[in-house]
């Protein structure tokens, strides 16, 4: 659901065969490809989190705080929300600067409870209540964040005030992280060594899809979609449902948009 990212990094003197996945759960794991299978190396959350109490420094193995699981008949409550912190838009990797860009929902919960009732046709089913809200004291809800592999840090982190980040991301062999993700349209152009916006367009609709780039007679493009829907939407309605006003709905469109790179 969320793609992992193949890369070899360094730690503690040697080279990882590495696999890194930053989870819906509000974890980033650097784990080791082996011939034996996967390994954990280490594991810390990139987002606001309370389900996890830590992780086993050996296996990995979570420490769930039970008393954040929806059951029927209990209230959960849960941060990350349901979405998780990055959901299937996938991050980018840079040989460059050795990092990996994600998007993220930061300080977006929810409270669930579970509710047994009966379909049609009398058989039981378990459906749930739920609703998400805002964490207090919140100054954000979507990042761009940038971690370095070798150091397992994260390097900078770019904030949207209004905004949970559901935009893929592309790095460039130029120095540019590019992505859109935002209700505010546009589609933005990152230093990927400071994560200073260096350009940005304002486009018909909030960018769902992943920027992908293509040469034509010898001039370097990035090409675009402008389109808002499913997962973006509906988390949008359902924030502004607790904030009035503040989360209109976008727009939803379905352009190409085409830049040249100078």
């Amino acid at each position: 659901m969320s793609p992992p990212i193949l890369v070899d990094y360094r730690r503690r003197g040697r080279t990882i065969k590495g696999l890194v996945n930053f989870a819906r759960n509000g974890y980033v794991y650097f784990l080791e490809r082996t011939a034996g299978g996967i390994a954990f190396v280490e594991g810390m959350p990139y987002v606001k989190q309370n389900v996890f109490r830590g992780l086993d420094p050996i296996t990995g193995r979570p420490d769930v705080d039970v008393a954040r699981k929806p059951e029927v008949g209990k209230v959960a409550d849960f941060c990350p929300s349901w979405h998780g912190a990055k959901n299937w838009q996938p991050g980018a990797y840079s040989p460059l600067t050795r990092m990996i860009y994600i998007p993220t929902q930061e300080n977006i919960c929810a409270v669930m409870m579970g509710r047994l009732g009966q379909t049609s046709t009398g058989a039981p089913r378990v459906t749930t209540t739920n609703r998400m809200y805002i964490a207090p004291g919140a100054d954000h809800l979507g990042e761009v964040q940038a971690w370095h592999v070798d150091t397992g840090k994260k390097a900078w982190s770019h904030n949207f005030a209004a905004s949970p980040n559901w935009g893929p991301i592309m790095a460039t062999g130029g120095g540019l992280v590019l992505s859109g993700g935002t209700n505010d349209r546009i589609f933005r152009a990152f230093d990927a060594s400071s994560g200073a916006v260096l350009w940005e367009f304002p486009t018909n609709s909030g960018i769902y899809a992943p920027p992908s780039s293509f040469m034509a007679d010898g001039k370097q493009y990035v090409a675009v979609v402008s389109g808002w829907g499913q997962d973006a939407r509906l988390m949008q309605s359902r924030i502004d449902a607790v904030s009035p006003g503040r989360f209109p709905e976008v727009p939803e469109g379905g352009v190409i948009w085409v830049f040249a790179l100078k």
